[in-house]
């Protein structure tokens, strides 16, 4: 992220990058985030071909990406920049008016770190985009649980999964509060640590797991079976 300084000192600018087919829809993205502080709108794309080129040449630290595109759909401009085969990744959130499943599970999959319903409000998506930037995911809470869990279920996990790790006692609660939907603050009150310990947790979790982020954590502990077991 970008250094800036202001009245009282300095922070990080979070610079973004729009990408949506319509452009009304953009402009009321850019409107919303450009009035908050410390975030930039960058550029912006009506499609997903110019979307890659444009993520390629700015770099911005978080790309708003929209389902529905022509030239290139959001999953295949999120699989090429932020996918497992990406060479610097970036962070991707998918932005739809689509409530489905497969559309979720197939952004998560290929390296979104969020994803987002058009109607979800404007406070979430300055909160997805913020989320993204420190490296968090952020999915609207309406298909958060119900989608994680339907995951497990039609994916249970193989023999090797469960027994990766294996992860300690506390690294397992904190997967189930991640599973639950708590953010980094809500697992800190839930467990009565610092945020650099929930921090610690998530790190160590994702690396004995090779995972990429707090949302296929989530999966994993679903697939699992964990989640309600305490």
């Amino acid at each position: 992220m970008t250094n800036a300084s202001g009245v009282n000192g300095s922070w990080s600018v979070v610079r973004v990058l729009i990408a949506d087919d319509q452009e009304m829809v953009r402009t009321g993205f850019r409107l919303i985030l450009q009035a908050q502080p410390g975030i930039e709108v960058v550029g912006e794309a009506a499609d997903g071909a110019q979307c890659v080129e444009l993520a390629r040449k700015l770099r911005p630290d978080v790309c708003l990406v929209d389902i529905r595109m022509p030239k290139l759909d959001g999953l295949e401009v999120t699989r090429l920049l932020a996918g497992p085969k990406a060479v610097d990744p970036l962070r991707v959130v998918v932005v739809t008016t689509f409530d489905q499943d497969d559309y979720v599970y197939g952004a998560l999959s290929n390296g979104a770190c969020g994803f987002l319903l058009k109607d979800a409000g404007p406070g979430l998506l300055v909160e997805a985009v913020r989320a993204a930037a420190r490296g968090d995911a952020l999915i609207s809470p309406s298909v958060t649980v119900r989608l994680l869990k339907r995951i497990g279920e039609q994916r249970p996990a193989s023999s090797s999964e469960v027994s990766s790790g294996p992860l300690t006692e506390r690294e397992l609660d904190v997967a189930r509060l991640v599973a639950d939907g708590r953010t980094n603050q809500e697992i800190c009150a839930a467990l009565c640590v610092s945020l650099s310990t929930v921090k610690s947790h998530l790190a160590n979790i994702q690396a004995k797991l090779g995972l990429r982020n707090r949302v296929e954590i989530a999966a994993w502990a679903w697939r699992c079976g964990v989640v309600g077991d305490r």
